[in-house]
């Protein structure tokens, strides 16, 4: 008994000095995940991102309608609930009812009702409207959907389309828009802000007077002049990349200023001083040894960036000088909200917001468990 005993205590020892091993032995990034994964509210906004990410990929498959089939019967058509229970009691297969069209004598205020007599099942990887997947595939299979009547989860609009469909279709607009917007954005920043940074003198001198020309001017108000400069005539493809470099011009300017100042005392470090001294390219020497000193930094500063973009082409587009129809967005959806007396009466025409709310919370946990992750000092 007493050797087995010590065997097992061997074992356990052995453990514990596999895991310290490990622990000491990990890189940078290792230690980063672990601890982020200690964040619990990082991992849930991770997941959301994940799922909202992946549903913008898939659209036209998660989308059980077309973004512009019409439904004249259903016009501002209230959202449909789905039910596992009637008269009969439990149904394994979730269900429908039909919505019966009523108009108020007094007011012909249109009334939709629920029409128990009829219930349509719904379907899951069902054959639907057909699409062309990222206009390169043809398809109609579709993640959900009934095969008769109609399912509209988050209502219709005052044309009669399902609000659901276009609002996953908006989702590959918007996050789109600010991932590509933070990448060119990173990039002007970095590389202006590193020259600033590294060579200093007159170019340092420039380049921060157009920094705060830049900072000085009010926000919304360039961006709206900016956008009301692009062609009326452009193609929708256009308007998105003209919006998208808009967003990125402007948004260099803060990163910029970071990374100049973190260069400026970084450049007179002994290993700066060593790659120089060794012939190393001044190029090389602020992407290969500078910026990667603070890359965590750049990281959870990127993940903080895209919820701005995000916000901005919302706002450009909510107030009609950013993409415009036919283009969606969760912006040009929100455009139909503007009306009070429409929102009183339909209120899931605001359903586009919530979905920009959940995006940027989602964001900014992420970001919170990133800059706790790469703080040393926690």
């Amino acid at each position: 008994m007493t050797n087995k005993i010590k065997l097992r205590k061997g074992k356990k020892e052995k453990a514990e000095v596999s895991l310290e091993e490990k622990f000491y032995v990990a890189s940078q990034y290792q230690l980063m995940w672990r601890k982020f994964r200690k964040h619990k509210l990082a991992i849930v906004g991770g997941i959301i991102l994940f799922v909202f990410y992946l549903g913008a990929i898939l659209c036209e498959f998660v989308s059980p309608y077309d973004i512009f089939e019409r439904y004249t019967d259903y016009l501002y058509a209230p959202p449909q609930r789905i039910r596992f229970f009637d008269e009969e009691g439990f149904h394994l297969r979730p269900f429908v009812y039909k919505m019966k069209l009523e108009m108020d004598p007094i007011t012909w205020e249109r009334i939709y009702k629920i029409d128990r007599t009829k219930k349509f099942p719904l379907y899951f990887f069902t054959h639907g409207p057909k699409y062309k997947f990222w206009n390169l595939f043809k398809g109609d299979l579709h993640l959900f959907g009934v095969k008769e009547g109609t399912i509209f989860l988050l209502g219709t609009d005052g044309l009669g389309r399902d609000m659901f469909s276009r609002i996953i279709y908006a989702s590959r607009i918007s996050l789109s828009i600010g991932l590509i917007g933070v990448f060119l954005s990173f990039a002007l920043g970095l590389t202006i802000g590193g020259a600033s940074g590294y060579y200093g003198g007159y170019l340092d001198n420039i380049i921060q007077r157009v920094i705060e020309f830049l900072r000085s001017m009010p926000t919304l108000p360039l961006w709206m002049a900016l956008a009301a400069a692009l062609p009326p005539h452009w193609s929708p493809i256009k308007i998105y990349f003209g919006i998208t470099i808009i967003l990125a011009i402007i948004g260099w300017t803060g990163l910029a200023r970071v990374v100049r100042g973190k260069l400026l005392t970084l450049r007179e470090e002994d290993f700066a001083m060593a790659a120089k001294i060794a012939g190393t390219s001044d190029w090389r020497i602020i992407t290969n040894h500078l910026l990667p000193s603070f890359l965590s930094y750049i990281i959870v500063r990127m993940t903080l960036t895209v919820p701005g973009m995000i916000l901005a082409e919302t706002s450009l587009s909510f107030l009609g000088i950013g993409l415009r129809p036919p283009v969606v967005s969760w912006g040009t959806l929100l455009s139909n909200a503007q009306n009070v007396h429409s929102v009183a009466l339909y209120p899931w025409l605001l359903l586009p917001g919530v979905f920009v709310i959940v995006v940027i919370l989602a964001f900014n946990f992420v970001g919170d468990g990133l800059r706790d992750a790469a703080d040393p000092y926690k």
